[in-house]
């Protein structure tokens, strides 16, 4: 079936053929930066903790249709969906001074043409005639500004201001020396967490021969920055951050001090070439190689790194903490990331891995509880469930825990049976006293929260969220050697049977999850597209999330045709088949906030990321193939390229495994899912002389297409999955691929699937 593309904005940063060879010309930073995808184009080096990036108007920092370009940041979240993501320490050439010192007045035009956006070098002319160059290192920024004849250099540096919607509360600048200035900057933390501090230094290249400041008394609230002014230019600032101490600020600039821009450049993007080289595909089309190199480059942005370049770092316990011979990492999505982010992270850069499992574990051990959204040194209670049990148990399962895994199993277990004390601010699974009673997190509208969210409010997908994360911690209980845990913990795990209401009918289809009150009454009035009960999704999408337990899913779908017929409604699976492209952008769910009232598939969150593969796991796998060939065309080069919120690299790393042809669907059991492949050719580069080959001749990206047999290691493969140690060792995957359904039976025999961690099937 031949794929219909949409029309879409142009290419930003056109990719040569004869660039094909280097990832970082394969990149274009535009992409999602439009549509509420809420990346940033700026420069950054892979996991660095300082970016360079122009601010606009939009909440994210900034978004490819900002009419003004505001200053360039030094900090920025790669995709979230809340405020406060970019805007930190913000700097502006101009040529002269303005008229008045609010960056909403002052901000000034700029032209995409001649833009450009590719890993660690960003580039763009204002329309004062000023051009801007970015890069990076892992702790500063750095900007090179060129000047028009004819005006004189100035550069404001404005720490008063930054996101719209969470205004910076304090602040301070002073000046150090003719080269150098100095500060922080006090400023709300995203989705209802507390204000923390920011610290900086910034030096340019040359002495500014004149300066003054505006605002308010130091330290205190108003729109407070310094200007300085050049004789000559171009001019180079580099700002570095921490969220230490002034002192930390000041080691950080030993990155960019005395280093020419152009060798800063250089060096970032020899940075990101070595990563984006972990893995290599064959693209026919340039585009569809800037599309998959764009979202390994934003999963490789994410967590950020957290100490400071002395190995100091700011703990869950407001103290300060070294990380000796190790990096400490900060920024946790975990409700994201431990969907398909933090699986892809560890597969690619094992050694990060551990360091990410440690800096959790840190967070425990400092603050009191595991994290849930960690954001800096605080725990925000964003979005519900138990994501930091599924998180750490994958990154055991791929082998980041080694020497610490006894330490995290305790930390999971105190998580998954009880509750932090009332004067913590973490709210760990604030529904465990029901959940544990009763098998379910009650609905209740007016329980009381510490932060952004709470489990109560969506007490029906909170609890498959904690059966989910059960199951995970059941497979780690039982391989530390405590069989009784992982019993209760597989039984825990089909605790979303306890919601399952029979009775609930949609659509023709009978048998729904089914929020209950403290009373252990069904919520009434109920309908599986509503809203009441689950976070950011319905009934329909969140009940796939029982991946754990396939026999005991599909026999409350009705068997699996009935099982499989409920997923092709939810795919429009028919319309699908007929018009792929057209399909995914107008009948599944196509807003970026549009949780509710809904009953298709839902491309741009993550609730149902895996449900493509519930095709596979229902004895369908060709299907599978189909719905990852269709939801790829979601994803362009274009800055409307991402679909939904980024999320801190989720939905490009959904990308990657959809465009490689595996899928991790269920935490914990160190299974691939297999599909057809969107490249005749991927390497994945694990290790010396570790390379996992995945090969598909013939693969047509304008076609469906379906596996007709697979070899690994070129014996017949009938199995729709591989594990975790297979893939690590190095192994060559072939797929044979057709265009016919009817050609396509592999993995279509009970047998070729995994296994249930929990099912009692």
């Amino acid at each position: 079936m031949l794929l219909v593309f949409p029309v879409l904005a142009a290419m930003v940063t056109p990719v040569a053929a004869d660039a094909w060879a280097d990832p970082v010309e394969s990149v274009n930073t535009f992409i999602g930066t439009k549509d509420e995808g809420n990346t940033f184009p700026g420069a950054s080096m892979p996991f660095g903790m300082a970016h360079s990036s122009p601010i606009g108007s939009h909440y994210a920092g900034w978004r490819y249709d900002d009419p003004v370009i505001r200053g360039f940041g030094h900090f920025f979240l790669s995709g979230a969906g809340c405020s406060e993501q970019g805007g930190l320490v913000s700097i502006l050439p101009t040529t002269g001074l303005p008229s008045t010192f609010d960056h909403r007045r002052y901000g000034v035009g700029y032209s995409h043409d001649g833009e450009v956006g590719r890993p660690g070098d960003y580039r763009v002319r204002l329309a004062s005639g000023v051009g801007v160059e970015s890069t990076a290192t892992t702790r500063t920024g750095v900007e090179r500004f060129t000047f028009p004849a004819g005006g004189t250099p100035h550069v404001l540096v404005n720490v008063g201001q930054a996101n719209d919607r969470e205004p910076v509360s304090g602040s301070a600048i002073r000046v150090v020396d003719d080269r150098t200035l100095a500060g922080h900057v006090t400023a709300q933390a995203f989705c209802g967490g507390k204000p923390y501090t920011t610290y900086f230094t910034t030096t340019f290249d040359r002495p500014f021969t004149r300066t003054g400041n505006w605002g308010g008394p130091e330290g205190g609230e108003g729109l407070r920055g310094q200007w300085v002014a050049f004789d000559g230019g171009p001019v180079t600032a580099a700002t570095a951050i921490s969220h230490v101490d002034a002192e930390g600020a000041v080691k950080n600039l030993a990155e960019a001090r005395g280093k020419p821009f152009d060798a800063l450049r250089a060096a970032a993007q020899s940075a990101w070439r070595d990563e984006l080289r972990s893995i290599d595909v064959d693209a026919a089309d340039a585009r569809d190689r800037t599309v998959f190199y764009t979202a390994l480059y934003h999963v490789l942005l994410q967590p950020l790194t957290g100490n400071d370049i002395d190995g100091r770092y700011r703990g869950f316990d407001d103290r300060v903490h070294t990380a000796d011979g190790w990096t400490y990492y900060e920024y946790f999505s975990l409700w994201d990331t431990y969907r398909a982010h933090n699986q892809l992270l560890a597969l690619l850069r094992p050694d990060r891995a551990k360091d990410v499992a440690r800096s959790v574990l840190a967070i425990r051990e400092q603050g009191g509880w595991l994290p849930r959204w960690a954001y800096a040194n605080q725990e925000t209670n964003t979005m519900t469930g138990d994501p930091v049990t599924p998180f750490l148990v994958d990154l055991w399962r791929f082998g980041a825990l080694e020497g610490l895994a006894d330490r995290a199993y305790a930390a999971l277990l105190e998580n998954a049976t009880g509750v932090p004390p009332a004067r913590s601010p973490f709210e760990g699974r604030a529904g465990n006293p029901s959940y544990l009673a009763n098998g379910f997190v009650q609905f209740d509208r007016d329980f009381p929260k510490k932060g952004q969210d709470v489990d109560p409010h969506h007490g029906a997908s909170a609890t498959l969220e904690y059966a989910l994360a059960d199951a995970s911690l059941s497979i780690m209980a039982e391989a530390l050697g405590h069989p009784g845990d992982a019993a209760e913990l597989c039984r825990r795990g089909r605790n979303y049977r306890v919601l399952w209401d029979d009775a609930v009918a949609d659509r023709g289809f009978t048998g729904f999850p089914r929020p209950k009150t403290a009373d252990g009454r069904w919520l009434d009035p109920f309908t599986p597209q509503g809203k009441d009960g689950f976070h950011e999704g319905t009934a329909w999408q969140y009940q796939w999330l029982a991946q754990q337990d396939v026999p005991g899913l599909v026999a409350r779908l009705g068997g699996r045709e009935r099982a499989a017929a409920r997923l092709d409604d939810f795919f429009a699976y028919a319309d699908l088949v007929a018009d792929p492209a057209g399909t995914v952008r107008k009948k599944w769910v196509v807003g970026p906030y549009d949780y509710y009232n809904q009953f298709r598939y839902n491309p741009n969150n993550e609730p149902d990321l895996h449900a493509p593969w519930m095709y596979a796991l229902f004895g369908q796998p060709w299907k599978t193939s189909a719905v990852n060939r269709a939801a790829q065309t979601l994803f362009v080069d274009a800055p409307n390229g991402v679909t939904g919120n980024d999320d801190l690299g989720t939905m490009s790393a959904w990308y990657v495994f959809s465009a490689l042809g595996l899928y991790p669907p269920t935490p914990g059991t160190g299974r691939f899912l297999l599909h057809a492949p969107r490249f005749g050719r991927a390497v994945v580069h694990l290790g010396p002389g570790r390379d996992l080959t995945l090969t598909a001749p013939g693969t047509d990206t304008a076609r469906l297409q379906y596996v007709k047999a697979a070899t690994v290691d070129g014996a017949p493969h009938d199995r729709i999955w591989l594990d975790h140690e297979t893939l690590v060792a190095g192994a060559e995957v072939a797929f044979d691929l057709t265009s016919d359904p009817a050609e396509a039976t592999w993995g279509t025999d009970p047998a070729a699937a995994p296994p249930s961690p929990c099912s009692d099937a």
